[in-house]
């Protein structure tokens, strides 16, 4: 048996070439080409962009200063209640919007959630042939279906959370077809990281795509304000432009190939810094920009004179193929040689402050984001990863082909194949779904058409419904 998209078996490390040692050839000529069609050959166009990359290289040392004073306390929270209440603090929206992550405290009831990471335990130790990373000693497990899972995915804090964090945070034409107030379940695996771990060490990346953020002209219209010298204009926020994105132009493995306005994981343990969590960039805007520009500039020094960053070191680059650390079918990873002034190893990146069983953790699909590479705690750093995903025609899609391979116990469309967890002992059906919105968010029932909803969205939930044979 193997899942619906066809994809090789395999685990976490087909995608990361920081995980798997894997190494790529140098990209064809056509990609050269592409530059030149991005941001023209005129010395005006080509000046413009110059003096974009000088002022943004200048913000960004700006805001690295701050990152590196505050640290992890520089991650906005908010408690599940202040996120779902009606309204909302603009305060904490704008510092979320600005970093691009968030700390839900309290979303389920830690008892519950230290329940879950134990029944999952219990089905590991059932099924020992289950697949994880790293092979020798699994920690990122190939599950997806676990009753655990499926009960949390189907929480009503859980979808209410999702719900809250996309319908607040990004923005939507009334045209657009979509619906930020209708979760879709996006299925993802789980980690149960052990103190000590140095293997687990994903560098800093982000996810959905890598070339395609170039190479689709729908993904890359998602930036045309970065690409045509005005980063200061770009909306991460903007959802309309997110429809339609061709995320996975090369069918790679985990790579995901529609919308998840977020990526999340809840917390099954108590971890903090150190402790093997989760680390990010927290300049979202900043960060989107250096990562969509740097492959059109090239340094003039090198990397050993001090004057190396400074932005009169740099020059414009459309000549080359080089599009730095991004590969066909591979993430988009990040390093401080393939892109130095983000000081990804010098206070850039910093690890997400302490959470408690029940928490949740969001951030923004462009975001980047990294594990810490030793887990230097005492106890387990564990997390169901579960995003959040809006309903769209194409989100409705995949889920009509999640729901068969979920009755048929085997990975999810975007993951690795294989049977999976078809035949495991104890794994997940669709009576484990604890509510309605579950079953909803799920496939396994028509999304509800409610008053005080927009042309668009009720035209897009009759759409989903029907695709889902509802």
């Amino acid at each position: 048996m193997s899942s619906v998209g066809g994809k090789a078996e395999g685990d976490i490390s087909a995608i990361f070439a920081s995980l798997s040692g894997a190494s790529h050839d140098a990209l064809p000529q056509r990609f050269a080409d592409l530059k030149k069609a991005i941001v023209g050959t005129s010395h005006e166009a080509h000046q413009k962009l110059t003096e974009s990359w000088v002022d943004l290289l200048a913000e960004l040392q700006i805001g690295l200063q701050e990152i590196q004073r505050k640290g992890p306390s520089i991650i906005p929270e908010v408690s599940f209640k202040e996120l779902t209440e009606s309204g909302g603090s603009a305060t904490w929206i704008k510092e979320v919007a600005k970093r691009g992550v968030v700390v839900v405290r309290d979303v389920v009831p830690d008892e519950e959630a230290l329940a879950w990471k134990q029944q999952v335990r219990d089905y590991i130790k059932a099924n020992p042939q289950v697949k994880g990373f790293p092979a020798d000693d699994k920690q990122v497990f190939e599950i997806y279906w676990s009753k655990s899972q499926v009960q949390a995915r189907s929480h009503p804090n859980v979808i209410g959370a999702q719900k809250a964090i996309m319908s607040k945070l990004f923005r939507a034409d009334p045209s657009a077809s979509l619906s930020l107030k209708s979760p879709v379940s996006y299925v993802d695996r789980l980690r149960i990281r052990k103190p000590g771990d140095g293997k687990f060490a994903l560098g800093p990346h982000i996810d959905g795509g890598s070339l395609e953020r170039w190479e689709d002209g729908r993904y890359r219209n998602c930036y045309r304000e970065i690409l045509s010298g005005n980063w200061r204009e770009h909306d991460p926020y903007d959802v309309g432009r997110r429809l339609g994105v061709n995320s996975d132009m090369y069918n790679g493995p985990n790579q995901c190939s529609v919308f998840r306005a977020f990526q999340g994981w809840l917390a099954l343990s108590s971890t903090g810094p150190s402790e093997g969590t989760l680390r990010v960039f927290p300049l979202l805007k900043e960060a989107s920009a250096y990562v969509l520009l740097r492959p059109f500039f090239r340094p003039t020094l090198p990397t050993t004179d001090p004057n190396y960053l400074s932005a009169d070191s740099w020059t414009i680059d459309v000549e080359s193929t080089n599009f730095p650390n991004s590969f066909m079918a591979g993430a988009q990873e990040l390093n401080d040689l393939t892109h130095p002034h983000l000081r990804l190893d010098d206070g850039g990146v910093v690890s997400v402050k302490k959470v408690e069983p029940g928490d949740v953790v969001f951030w923004h699909c462009d975001e980047i984001h990294a594990v810490e590479r030793v887990h230097r705690g005492e106890g387990d750093s564990s997390v169901f990863y579960i995003p959040a995903a809006p309903l769209t025609a194409k989100t409705a899609e995949y889920l009509k082909r999640q729901k068969d391979v979920f009755l048929q116990g085997v990975p999810p469309p975007d993951f690795p194949g294989g049977a999976g967890e078809n035949g495991f002992k104890g794994v997940g059906t669709s009576n484990d779904i604890l509510t309605e919105e579950g079953r909803k968010a799920l496939g396994f029932a028509p999304f509800s058409l409610k008053d005080g909803m927009t042309k668009s969205e009720e035209a897009v939930t009759k759409e989903a419904n029907s695709i889902l044979g509802f």
